[in-house]
């Protein structure tokens, strides 16, 4: 049967009409070589005008919809829409790719940019954030991600002329980006007045950050830097879609089908309005240009590409041209020319020259057209349309012959008889009709069979029979003309078909897949000729089948090139081109049919190559002319490694099983044992699955891998040392070049590769995220720079990486059949072959994608399944050895010759200088020249030829092969047994290691007095080792049965075993010869054991729940155990051998009475979670663990991974020789880590974040600027405004607000400049203040400030771009980055965009910054570290993961994150010599971490023996030399560790925590920091040695109960020191002396604000219950009252000579200034006072409180403070309130969003607006009132204004806000949400503020942040 093969035959893509106008953009330019680029469906094409040529580029796999072109102007960029769309960079020369981008983007890639020197790429995604995406395309590396916008983006551009920026615009946007180390931050344009928001479509860039855009509406918008600055109206009447920016200047083209030329500036030069050209016509809508030198390039929406010559500009020559709108359906064939024609839903008909790739003739009809036929003479064209009308046409002149209309739904079918008599017309309504043709399309018949649409009709060849297909895909015929329905079989039978467009029938059935019933296929062509038949489907793909071909799922060929759908697919008269229609694509696709005989000279032409393989897919159907696979190879292909639990799951499991059992706690063991095991020896090598893993390291050890462990066994020495890195299985192994390093691969749920040293056994890399489930080949490349490697998900992916670096070069899927081998090109490293179930694949690298080929098998062979292959001597040449045990030779892609090398496959292939050496099945090792023209030697592997010097037996002969490698005058061979051998060239064989076999090994037992144990596995053999020093097996004997349990009598003579079908048989221990067999059950034998002392009695469990109990010497069953509820899993005797113990399934312990079975119950001791050290070297289940006789040595057995591996037991005091490896055997302690409020303060914080802040009074009510507004006096007398005369009579309205700088001219404030911070973050953040320029300045931060103080003068200058609080700041120490700062922020989500956390670095003196890091630890970033380099920056996240990442910050790529700590990480800190080990420290926890490639690996530090040491939280941490680690705990303890070992306890270093600690570079001392009482001998700063064992403590004097130190620092003889108290220290390290930086409040909010009357000074009462005097000129604290209680308010009197403190607790209190005594104090309320307020006239003191109340003190009786009165019917609380000039009023602002005002001193409410309207204020601070509408802006639904302050002059308001905003607005500012400038710099929450006197300074208090800002006040000139 033929159809089991595809046909031999090639379909050649020969040329595409159409052009992809319709919802695309700027998609067509000239090339260098002045060709054409631009795409149609899924193809790009290069259109040569010149030759008439075109090129195609189909490395795309769906719609291509986006291009841009290189400034080289060669290579060109595409991006495709699909699930997983992805990028090409091609050069337009070649159409070869040269990058693929790919696994960011999702639905679709919808714009591209390339930047200046075309370095860089970026895209704009189609998902729902419109995803922006700037890339290093070369390497094929994502630079920088962020959110592009909510709405679509239609263009980007890099601005050319700046670096880094790029603009891009869109539905009713533009946006203006940046890009800083890897954040992109974008900047929305601002419209203004100057144009209307609206959708912009395209734009350019031109010098002096001018940006011209094309607007929906036709204007061209112009912008300079982000603001809109003119607009050139009426530009084009309609949107203009497309601009295009050359060296003469711009082009423009819009929906009004002009183009418009535009010099530099922008002004026009000249307009084309191609609706007026004679090729135009109404409607022509312009969706692309391009201008180079005179000509001009222009894509229209209807598919066409126009060429103007500018000088000729009214006769445009039409290039191109295709169908557009709508679908493509019909399509026709010229009988006898070589014309094709097609029919569209756009209503054009038109016919094509197959040889002149031209359109010579086009008609437009009334309808949509669905179906064509043209008759046999050529002479009549039949158009079906989509209303049920057909029209037959002319085909010379196109005019109408008839036009007939006899049904309703689309005509979807039409054909001519093959004798041209007769016109069959299928319609959607089920019918088909028959016409005359002669007698003028009368209707002659009608078919009724069928009960769905038509679809396919077919005449018989004599013209008396129609076959048609409908929709439910039945296959009916009838007789012509009449239309009768033929229902006899055999009637149809000898019917000759004069066409087959038919879907079904039996002809083609093979065109369906197996076991599929879907009707995906649309159209099919028989060529009865060339016996082949082409389909169209619904994906795109065109195939290539036999014909006929009647079995289901035939072979084919495909071809890729139309997006989605094919409607229709034909052979052309002669069969010399194939002709297929996209429905969605409008495109015509014309192939040239190469058949058999042409084929040969066709090869030489490069197949064009593919991501998808399009040069023919095989499809997979009976592999009947395949041989059987080998039954190994089948084995292994079942093989799954999906595993129900991968090992990253279980600390998840643990979390959730700890989580249930919290509450039921029981009795255990406090503490793991004292001694622990070391891995001593392991039997057993991974031959089963695996190929070619088996190697000579460089000093002749000789390295492989066993379950999880990488082996590396001397053989000299017979020992062996162990890589324990992997979790579980290890698949792979390769050898770097050099052989000293080693890759291997894992099964995982996210596998990882380690290549680690054989020599230190240390990982230099780790590889992980690229694969699933597993990693089963890798391979170095022959400069070992790069590894590749084979996943074994379900496309087995193929991943290329630079290992060192740990970067992922290139990725692509790589088969969906198993791939057993990759190898990389010695010659070219970016080439490699991967091998596998039915082919072999050549790849090259291409950008961040693979490009792979199928080997080209040709005549000689077949695909055959390939298990290993080597390249040869040159970089065409490959070798791979199959299934069948033939050698294939390949040249480039094709295959040259096979050689017959083995019987049965050919496993491994080793290459040599000279030659070859080949391993197979049947165990034969051969030696071959270097052609493989002749085999120099075998060596069969027998045991005859074993040498007496093996470690072992082989198990039989001629095992199968599976690694060969060569090296030091030996061959190694590996073999599926689990054996590994060494052949001498001369012929003998030594057996080195060797393990069972496969299948589970579950019976283990050990000898009672000598160190030999016996094991039994389902291998069917029982097997006796030595464990002591020869590590062999000493004797081995073949079973009947697999076993699953064993054991030794107690003389050590017998050993019994139990067998998986029942059974059990004792053996002679030494002979292994049966001594007496058993065969009483019928389910596996499951334990079996001996009693003590004599042996007597035999104990046989077995799965079917019973024991048995046999009598050794009479051999009898002398009773049975009963009552077990599930199968036996152990057995134990006790030790008088009277009682059993035995364990179920079902988790029972039950007690059996021996020798009679009688059961016993014994109450048994509860005890759970006990502690445990954990050690991992086993893959998956442990099934057996025994200890030798004398406990000397623990063996373990392996279930699947088939290995024995022997353990040393080490006692307690041996170990402190060498680190234990047991890796954190989870002692995570249940004891709580110690407590201290201020740790608890810190872990527990929440931090906010400024764009979701709420607010902070508890308001109530309806927001000011959604009030309705009572009308004004004049509009309630109904004058209207502007009516009254000009010069009015009544007198002129008051001032609103009182004046004090009489006679100056007013200027109003334009800008406010921040010059003074009085505040440092210490509560809850550690290290954070640092010694910059010798000491000269420190830096610290407070809010989202970085503050760079001078010591000498206290000037500062500040960092002002973080965009919300800072919670870390470290200092780069390496002296090539001098001055970097690093600080992290707060944040909300990790989704990379503008409010995501982020990291700065920052140059300290000039305010640059050098690099922003977005990253992903969502909340928050907690510590910034930087390496030894300076070039390494550490962070730490708040997510609940507290992920631990590295970056390489000057470039913002991140090398490696991962979780950190499932509790609160403190600090992490690099090594300080180290550019790869760093330490985090946390909630009861320490880790020591090393940076491996990518990967971050981590110890927890281990307590070891130092005595009741316990896992506190730690704090803080420092580094001594030789690997010393000192970390700071919550008792005050420092721990010191050595590695991660505990080696030491300082004892109370400190009293109370130790939050700080500070190592010293230039001499290794270290400072601490604690929370400690000062007392004499005590400090709470301290300065060590380099060993922490002698100190010198420092006292602060700070007058301080307690001290608390949160951070240290230390420079030049002196120490910086930062407390919870907010006060930045220095202190003198000779004379001890302390010097007070920087002050601030402790606590927060601050409430009270005040500033003098007259000079620069300012008052600040705050929770932490201080009041404190603050001078701006100096710049410093000048005194600081204690309250005692928390301060609420605070005010001056008019003199200045008194202050009034209101408290939270209701009293107030009034000090004279100049004694600070108390004049006098009050309390007549229980809640806050919220303000206090003197009178101008200084008379009376308003004090308004939370109690809804306002009272008033006459203060001229004096200090005893009688109320007066006070005001009634205040509705809420009390927020500010102002006297009016001449003290009789006074205005309240309230809580619930209303101000009022009263009489003073009596607290009448005023109501009459007139009278309020007169009253010339004092001061404003209210935020309520008419006069201030303005301040509240649209975003204050949760957030509110707190304060405000009008300015003395009158004219300028300020306002803070619960953002943290300082605003600055005109006064009086009624009109709702005024015009203002933001100032940015305090945390959430803005409390108060006030402008000094003179209006020189603005004072802002915060509340989350307790800083005071002071903001100088920039005047307008005058």
């Amino acid at each position: 049967m033929a159809a089991r093969s595809a046909p031999n035959c090639h379909l050649r893509l020969e040329w595409v009409y159409g052009y992809r106008g319709h919802q695309c953009r700027n998609n067509l330019y000239y090339t260098a070589a002045k060709e054409i680029v631009y795409f149609v469906a899924g193809v790009g094409v290069v259109y040569s005008p010149r030759e008439h040529r075109q090129k195609f580029y189909r490395g795309h796999s769906d719609d291509i919809i986006s291009l841009a072109l290189h400034p080289e102007r060669v290579l060109v960029a595409t991006g495709q829409v699909g699930k997983e769309p992805y990028i090409c960079v091609w050069d337009s020369y070649t159409v070869q790719t040269i990058s693929v981008l790919k696994d960011v983007h999702t639905h679709g890639i919808a714009c591209l940019a390339f930047d200046l020197d075309g370095q860089r790429l970026v895209s704009v995604g189609l998902d729902s954030k419109n995803a922006v995406c700037v890339w290093d395309w070369k390497r094929g590396k994502m630079l920088s991600m962020a959110p592009g916008h909510t709405d679509r983006i239609f263009d980007i551009s890099w601005d050319l002329y700046q670096p880094n920026k790029l603009v891009s615009c869109g539905v009713k946007h533009i946006k203006f980006w940046s890009l800083c180390g890897n954040a992109l931050t974008p900047k929305r344009g601002v419209f203004g007045k100057t144009g209307d928001l609206q959708t912009i479509l395209c734009l350019a860039c031109a010098r002096d950050e001018l940006t011209y855009s094309g607007a929906l509406n036709g204007d061209i918008y112009v912008w300079k830097g982000i603001n809109l600055i003119r607009t050139i109206q009426g530009a084009h009447t309609a949107g203009i879609f497309s601009m295009n920016a050359c060296e003469e200047g711009f082009a423009t083209g819009g929906r009004d089908g002009c183009i418009r030329l535009w010099d530099l500036t922008f002004k026009p030069i000249t307009m084309i309005d191609l609706r007026e050209t004679d090729q135009g016509y109404k409607g022509l809508s312009v969706r692309s240009v391009c201008w180079r030198g005179d000509h001009i390039l222009v894509g229209t929406q209807d598919s066409e590409i126009f060429e103007i010559v500018v000088h000729e500009r009214n006769k445009p020559f039409l290039i191109m041209q295709g169908h557009c709108e709508g679908e493509l359906w019909a399509l026709a064939v010229h009988p006898t020319k070589p014309l094709a024609v097609t029919g569209s839903d756009d209503r054009s008909v038109r016919i094509w020259s197959l040889v002149d790739h031209a359109l010579i003739a086009r008609c437009n009809m009334e309808e949509p057209i669905r179906c064509a036929a043209v008759n046999v003479d050529g002479i009549h064209l039949a158009l079906g349309m989509k209303d049920g009308s057909f029209t037959v046409l002319r085909v010379r002149d196109m005019t109408e012959v008839v036009h007939i209309k006899d049904r309703k739904e689309a005509i979807h079918e039409l054909k001519y008889s093959p004798d041209g008599t007769y016109l069959a017309v299928g319609c959607n309504d089920s019918s088909v009709d028959i016409y005359g043709v002669a007698q003028r399309y009368k209707k002659l018949g009608e078919c009724v069979g069928s009960l769905s649409f038509i679809t396919h009709l077919d005449w018989s060849s004599d013209s008396r029979y129609l076959q048609t297909n409908d929709g439910n895909g039945k296959r009916l015929f009838y007789r012509m003309p009449g239309g009768k329905e033929v229902t006899n079989k055999e009637e149809i039978k000898g019917v000759h078909w004069a066409s087959w467009t038919c879907v079904s029938g039996l002809e083609v059935n093979g065109i369906w897949p197996k076991y599929s019933d879907i009707n995906d296929i649309n159209s099919v062509d028989g060529n009865y000729i060339g016996q082949v038949l082409v389909t169209a489907d619904d994906y795109g793909i065109i195939k290539l089948f036999r014909y006929p071909c009647l079995r289901k799922g035939a072979k084919f060929k495909k071809y890729i090139g139309h997006s989605a759908h094919i409607t229709n697919v034909r052979w052309s008269h002669d069969y010399q081109w194939v002709i297929s229609i996209g429905g969605a694509d409008h495109s015509v696709f014309q192939w040239k049919f190469i058949p058999e005989r042409k084929l040969k000279d066709a090869l030489h032409i490069a197949p064009q190559e593919s991501l998808a393989d399009s040069n023919s897919d095989e499809s997979d159907s009976d592999l009947s002319d395949v041989p059987e696979l080998d039954s190994e190879i089948e084995q292994e292909t079942q093989l799954t490694y999906r595993r129900q639990v991968y090992k990253e799951d279980l600390p998840q499991l643990k979390e959730q099983y700890k989580e249930k059992q919290k509450s039921g706690t029981s009795k255990r063991r406090e503490r793991a044992p004292g001694n622990s095991i070391r891995l001593h020896f392991v039997h057993g090598y991974r031959g089963y699955d695996c190929r070619s893993n088996l190697f000579y390291t460089q000093i002749g050890e000789i390295v492989y891998h066993v379950a999880a462990v990488g082996v590396i066994y001397n053989r000299q020495q017979n020992t062996q040392r162990f890589y324990l890195g992997h979790d579980d299985d290890i698949l792979c192994l390769a050898i770097h070049p050099l052989k000293d390093y080693v890759a291997t691969g894992q099964v995982g749920r996210d596998p990882s590769i380690h290549i680690w040293d054989t020599e230190t056994i240390k990982p230099l890399s780790v590889l992980k995220g690229c694969h699933q489930y597993g990693v089963c080949a890798v391979d170095f490349s022959a400069d070992g720079k790069r590894l590749a490697s084979v996943g074994i998900d379900d496309s087995h992916t193929i991943v290329l990486w630079d290992w060192k670096k740990g970067e992922k070069l290139s990725v692509t899927r790589g088969s969906k059949d198993k791939i057993f081998v990759v190898k990389m090109n010695p010659y070219v490293p970016d080439k490699l072959i991967t091998a596998g179930i039915k082919h072999v694949k050549f790849w090259h690298r291409a950008g961040g994608g693979l490009i792979g080929r199928k080997g080209y098998v040709g005549t000689l062979g077949k695909n055959d399944t390939m298990m290993c292959a080597v390249y040869g001597w040159t970089e065409e040449m490959a070798f791979s050895g199959t299934s069948t045990g033939d050698v294939c030779i390949w040249r480039d892609v094709f295959l040259v010759k096979t050689v017959k090398a083995h019987d049965g496959p050919v496993f491994s292939m080793h290459a040599l200088e000279k030659g070859f050496v080949t391993g197979g099945k049947d165990g034969v090792v051969a030696l071959w020249d270097d052609s493989f023209e002749r085999c120099l030697k075998t060596y069969a592997i027998k045991r005859a030829a074993l040498a007496p010097g093996s470690k072992g037996l082989l198990l039989e002969d001629n095992p199968s092969i599976r690694a060969i490698s060569l090296g030091h005058g030996h061959i190694l061979v590996g073999t599926k047994n689990g054996e590994i051998l060494e052949v001498d060239k001369s012929g003998p064989i030594t057996l080195l290691v060797q393990g069972h076999m496969e299948g589970e090994v579950w019976g283990l037992a050990t000898h009672p007095y000598l160190p030999i144990c016996a094991t039994v596995s389902d291998d069917k053999t029982l097997r006796i080792w030595d464990l002591s020093p020869s590590h062999c097996m000493l004797a081995v004997r073949k079973l009947k049965k697999g076993g699953r349990c064993c054991c030794f009598s107690p003389d050590g003579k017998a050993l019994a075993v139990g067998l998986n079908d029942g059974s059990f048989l004792m053996a002679n221990a030494d002979t292994l010869e049966d001594l007496v067999s058993f065969h009483h059950r019928k389910d596996i034998i499951s334990d079996i054991r001996f009693s003590p002392g004599s042996g007597k009695y035999l104990a046989v469990a077995s799965h079917d729940s019973f024991i048995d109990i046999y009598n050794v010497m009479s051999s009898k069953r002398v009773g049975i155990c009963k009552g077990a509820t599930s199968y036996i899993t152990h057995v134990d005797w006790d030790i008088r051998g009277k009682l059993l113990q035995v364990n179920t399934g079902a988790k029972e312990q039950l007690f059996f009475e021996a020798p009679r079975g009688k059961k016993q119950t014994i109450p048994s001791v509860e005890g759970k979670f006990g502690k445990f050290k954990r050690y991992v070297a086993h893959s998956t289940h442990v099934t057996n663990v025994r200890w030798t006789y004398d406990d000397s040595m623990l063996v373990t057995l392996g279930g699947a991974d088939m290995s024995l591996m022997v353990w040393t037991n080490e006692m307690e005091g041996y170990q402190e020789k060498r680190p234990c490896d047991s890796e954190e055997s989870d002692t995570d302690s249940e004891e709580d880590g110690g407590y201290d409020s201020d740790v608890t303060r810190e872990n527990e914080v929440s931090y906010t974040i400024r764009a979701l802040s709420t607010n902070i009074r508890p308001m109530f009510g309806v927001k000011p600027h959604l009030q309705q507004k009572e009308p004004s006096v004049d509009e309630r007398q109904g004058v209207v405004r502007g009516s009254r005369p000009p010069v009015s009579r009544a007198p002129p309205k008051p001032e609103k607000l009182q004046t004090n700088n009489v006679g100056k001219k007013k200027r109003p404030i334009e800008d406010l400049v921040l010059e003074l911070v009085f505040g440092y973050r210490g509560r809850d953040c550690r290290n954070n203040v640092h010694y910059l320029n010798d000491g000269d300045d420190i830096i610290y931060h407070t809010a989202s400030v970085g503050i760079l103080h001078n010591v000498a003068t206290g000037t500062q200058s500040f960092y002002q771009e973080h965009n919300d609080d800072i919670l870390c700041l470290t200092v780069n120490q390496h002296p090539k980055f001098i001055n970097i700062v690093a600080t992290g922020q707060v944040g909300d989500l990790a989704d990379m965009s503008a409010t995501a956390p982020s990291i700065h670095i920052w140059d300290a003196v000039n305010k640059q910054t050098l690099s922003i890091l977005r990253c992903y630890h969502s909340k928050g970033v907690c510590s910034v570290s930087f390496s030894a380099t300076g070039k390494l920056l550490l962070s730490v996240g708040l997510d609940p993961e507290h992920t631990v990442t590295i970056w390489r910050w000057q470039e913002g790529t991140k090398i490696a994150s991962r979780a950190g700590h499932n509790q609160r990480i403190f600090v992490a800190e690099f090594r300080p010599d180290s550019d790869s080990q760093f330490v985090s420290v946390g909630v009861k926890h320490v880790k020591f971490w090393t940076l491996a490639g990518r990967a971050l690996l981590s110890k927890k530090g281990l307590l070891s023996t130092v005595e009741d040491a316990r896992m506190q939280t730690m704090l803080a941490v420092a580094f001594g030399a030789n690997n010393l680690t000192f970390t700071g705990t919550i008792s005050g303890d420092v721990c010191v560790w050595k590695d991660h070992i505990l080696c030491r306890i300082v004892a109370r270093a400190h009293n109370g925590p130790v939050f700080a600690m500070y190592t010293t570079l230039r001499d290794g001392l270290i400072v601490t920091g604690g929370k400690e009482r000062p007392s004499k001998e005590g400090g709470a700063v301290k300065l060590w040695d380099q060993e922490l064992r002698r100190c010198r403590a420092f006292r602060l004097e700070t007058g301080q109960v307690t001290d608390c130190v949160r951070s240290v620092c230390r420079g030049k003889g002196k120490i910086l020191v930062g407390t919870r108290n907010a006060e930045i220290i220095e202190v003198g390290e000779k004379n001890a002396a302390c010097n007070i930086l920087v002050n601030g409040h402790v606590d927060g909010p601050i409430w009270g604000l005040v500033t003098h009357p007259s000079r620069d000074f300012f008052l600040s009462a705050a929770e932490d219950g201080t009041v404190r005097l603050w001078d701006i000129a100096d710049k410093k604290m000048l005194n600081k009252v204690n309250l005692g209680h928390a301060a609420r308010t605070v005010c001056y009197s008019p003199e200045g000579d008194m202050v009034a403190i209101g408290m939270k607790n209701g009293e107030f209190i009034i000090l004279l200034v100049s004694s600070l005594k108390i004049w006098g104090k009050k309390r007549d309320r229980r809640c806050a006072v919220h303000d206090i307020r003197f009178s101008p006239d200084s008379r009376f003191l308003a004090v308004g409180s939370s109690e809804n109340s306002v009272d008033f003190y006459d203060l001229t009786l004096g200090p005893t403070l009688t109320r007066i009165s006070y005001c009634r019917d205040i509705p809420s609380f009390v927020i500010q309130m102002d006297f009016s000039a001449d003290s009789r009023y006074l205005q309240v602002s309230t809580g619930c969003y209303k101000r009022h005002v009263y009489e003073v001193p009596s607290g009448k409410p005023v109501t009459d607006l007139a009278t309020m309207d007169r009253i010339t204020w004092a001061t404003w601070t209210s935020i309520l009132g008419d006069e201030v509408m303005g301040i509240w802006s649209r975003h204050t639904e949760k957030a509110n204004v707190n304060c405000a302050c009008v300015s003395h002059s009158g004219i300028s308001l300020v306002t803070g806000d619960d953002f943290g905003m300082v605003k600055l607005f005109d006064f009086p500012c009624p009109e709702k949400f005024a015009k203002h400038k933001r100032f940015f710099g305090h945390s959430p929450h803005v409390t108060n503020i006030r402008f000094t006197s003179g209006d020189r300074h603005v004072v802002s208090a915060g509340g989350d942040d307790c800083s005071l800002f002071v903001w100088k006040c920039v005047h307008m000139p005058h």
